[in-house]
């Protein structure tokens, strides 16, 4: 039997599927996978509540149980602004997201 693909173990590592996605001149748009990356290796050394968050792609993420969300946006933003990827006058917008939002947006 074949070993499944790295999308599927990717899609099988945390319980939590998010969409991140910010508002920018009236339009919704995901957050670029390179941002969230960004965030999530600056997390991975300095704030140990972040550690299991995975990027997968433009504006999806996957979060552990124990990641709160509320916090994981204050966060981001204030990452964002400082790296100069987010504008003030943006807005970050984290929402979860079903599997098959998932498989879409891949």
């Amino acid at each position: 039997m074949s070993s499944p693909s790295s999308v599927v173990k990717l899609t099988c590592m945390f319980a939590r599927k998010i969409r991140v996605d910010y508002e920018q001149g009236g339009r919704r748009l995901p957050c670029p996978l390179k941002w969230l990356d960004s965030f999530s290796m600056r997390n991975f050394t300095n704030a140990s509540v972040f550690d299991n968050t995975l990027p997968v792609a433009d504006g999806l993420m996957e979060v552990g149980t124990n990641v709160p969300i509320a916090e994981l946006k204050d966060a981001m933003e204030d990452w964002f602004r400082r790296k100069s990827y987010l504008p003030k006058q943006s807005a970050l917008i984290i929402e979860p997201c079903g599997a098959d939002t998932l498989v879409r947006r891949l």
